[in-house]
Formats: C-alpha cells, sequence, structure tokens
C-alpha cells in the first residue's frame, strides 16, 4: 500500500535523520546485526517506520520527547501489531548514550523467532509485506 506521497516523503526523512537515528543507523545497515537486512525511513502501509527489517517483521523506533504519551504512537503501533510486526521503541538519549545496548537489544529480538510467523523454508514460503 506505499504511494508516490509517502515514498518521497520516506526519501525526505531519510536525508534528515535526527542525531540519535544517524547515530544508530551505521549499526543497522550493510547486515551488520546477525546479517539482518534493516532500512532507514522505510514506508509500510500508512506509515514510515524509523528502521525496519522485513524479513524479521521488526520496527525499531527512535523517539524524541514530542512521542511522550502520543495518541497518534498508540494507533500506529496497533496497525503494525495487527499486521504482525514487532515493534521496539527507544529514546532519543537512550541511542546517543547507550548505542551499544541499543543495538544489543536489537539483536536480542532478532535472535528470538518471531511469534506469529512460520519458519521460512523456501522462496514460496515467504509472506507479503503490507
Amino acid at each position: 500500500m506505499r504511494n508516490a506521497k509517502s515514498q518521497q516523503h520516506a526519501k525526505t526523512l531519510r536525508k534528515a535523520l535526527t542525531d540519535a537515528e544517524q547515530k544508530l543507523w551505521p549499526r543497522l545497515r550493510s547486515r551488520q546485526l546477525a546479517g539482518h537486512k534493516f532500512r532507514r525511513q522505510a514506508p509500510i502501509g500508512p506509515y514510515i517506520a524509523d528502521f525496519a527489517c522485513l524479513e524479521a517483521y521488526l520496527i525499531v523506533e527512535v523517539d524524541g520527547g514530542q512521542h511522550l504519551e502520543s495518541s497518534r504512537d498508540a494507533l500506529r503501533d496497533a496497525w503494525f501489531a495487527a499486521q504482525g510486526f514487532r515493534l521496539l521503541r527507544f529514546w532519543n538519549t537512550q541511542v546517543l548514550i547507550e548505542t551499544d545496548a541499543v543495538a544489543d537489544s536489537i539483536l536480542s529480538v532478532l535472535q528470538r523467532p518471531h511469534p506469529d510467523l512460520p519458519p521460512l523454508a523456501g522462496e514460496g514460503d515467504r509472506r507479503e509485506l503490507p
């Protein structure tokens, strides 16, 4: 359900990463976490995820204070969950100060099997993404 508008918005966001996103991205890119591929500012359905590992159905959000008790975030999180995604949220300050610990937390989740996805036996078993 990607459209040209969300694709363009994601492209703009990739050029304007926050300091915390800039610090985390080098740890996620180029399959550095156990070979998992991450995308930054990835359009998924009606939303754009800060970082997404589509093969593991994992979304990583890096948030500032404006997200504290956000009702929009709650709706967004519920939509992602309904699509089968696991969601991890980290505060900007946590990413900036404890980058290694954040990367370790993400890796820990990646190493646990997704509770709702069957194991991938072959190319034909892949689930279509939203």
